[in-house]
């Protein structure tokens, strides 16, 4: 694809966006990068930055009508999301439709529109701070308490007995844009989450992330590892569920990241679906490790309204993530330095160990990214 001297209009400024921004200027493109000035990598790679924040559409929107970009995204962030949503509907750039927003970034709407269309889903319902709670009838013990519109594990917890369920809605509901929580059943399995590409309303998935969490109550990413250990029935039962599911919320271009646990059913729970593309290094990095396919490239291929494509440019490995949170996670990586350096895509550390408590994803250290043929090797090196 010749993207010489196109325009592209990138929703925020993160390490996280990062990859897309460097992707963009690989294909060719003049990248134009909003977010709020905060000193973050993306202010520095971009060709234009602009002092805007994400949340801020309308004037968004108004600079994107001087610079007319040939297509608008970002990467691991619902927030921007809307904003992408929003500017690339008002340009009459590929997007999904603006009903999609809702449900997409609503964890609470979103669980409604699955169950409508016969997706597994937990036991649900959804409550303001203050206000009196009636659980659904059957619901059992440990339940999970969480934000409706908060991503990267903001204000989840593991509730254990019903008279500590009002105070974990208060907590949650703090954390959440419109001060509501969820309360939802708590399904025992592992975690997983599924990486798609859609155009034309047709859904390829790309990889399954096997997730590794904390224990309760937050239920933090420790890590993630591709391929994932699916069995061929269970990973029959994703492609089935993950498309119906990408259905049901109207989402029909570009990236998804769909988070589920697989139950000792062998179904799989769906626990929530962004539009985007999965934080943590997961799209960006991890995709391309273990499957050989360019996610970065379809990211932006389906902003401009041309079909992803979905060919194998490098050999695959096994690969996989470990975040830091304590002088034991700087002990494995350096043993992963002294022992098998070359496995290590990249390593980069945020902070210093001990200098504040993790409590969601974004206050974690650092991180370690690996990759190598035996996904054997992977796992004991990464010790998740």
């Amino acid at each position: 694809m010749n993207a010489a001297m196109k325009q592209i209009a990138i929703i925020g400024a993160s390490y996280l966006q990062n990859p897309l921004i460097l992707k963009a200027k690989e294909m060719g493109f003049e990248t134009h990068v909003f977010a709020w000035e905060a000193g973050d990598i993306g202010e520095r790679t971009a060709d234009h930055f602009y002092p805007i924040s994400i949340v801020e559409k309308e004037a968004i929107l108004e600079k994107c009508r001087e610079i007319q970009p040939d297509a608008v995204c970002t990467i691991a962030s619902d927030l921007a999301e809307v904003t992408v949503n929003y500017v690339a509907n008002a340009l009459g750039l590929a997007a999904n439709s603006p009903e999609s927003i809702g449900p997409c970034t609503n964890k609470f709407e979103m669980r409604e529109a699955l169950e409508r269309a016969d997706v597994t889903v937990p036991k649900h319902c959804v409550v303001s701070a203050n206000e009196a709670i009636v659980l659904p009838e059957g619901m059992a013990f440990p339940v999970i308490v969480k934000p409706t519109d908060r991503s990267g594990s903001r204000g989840i917890m593991k509730v254990e007995r019903r008279e500590d369920v009002e105070r974990a809605v208060m907590k949650s509901a703090e954390q959440s844009f419109e001060k509501k929580a969820i309360i939802e059943e708590f399904i025992d399995g592992p975690e997983y989450s599924c990486e798609s590409v859609s155009f034309g309303g047709r859904h390829h998935v790309i990889a399954v992330t096997k997730k590794f969490t904390t224990d309760a109550p937050h239920f933090i990413e420790i890590g993630h590892m591709e391929p994932s250990d699916l069995n061929e029935e269970q990973l029959e039962a994703v492609h089935g569920a993950i498309p119906r599911a990408l259905d049901a919320l109207h989402i029909t271009t570009g990236i998804s990241h769909s988070e589920f646990r697989m139950g000792a059913d062998g179904v799989p729970h769906i626990i929530e679906i962004g539009a985007r593309m999965g934080g943590d290094c997961i799209g960006s990095d991890l995709v391309m490790l273990s499957t050989g396919r360019d996610f970065l490239r379809m990211t932006i291929e389906t902003a401009l309204g041309l079909p992803p494509t979905l060919d194998v440019v490098c050999p695959p490995r096994a690969a996989a993530i470990r975040f830091v949170f304590s002088q034991k996670d700087v002990d494995v990586i350096e043993k992963i330095r002294r022992e098998a350096p070359e496995t290590i895509i990249r390593c980069e550390m945020w902070g210093e160990v001990g200098s504040h408590e993790v409590s969601d994803s974004s206050s974690r250290y650092g991180y370690c990214l690996i990759a190598h043929e035996d996904p054997v090797r992977v796992r004991k090196l990464i010790e998740l």
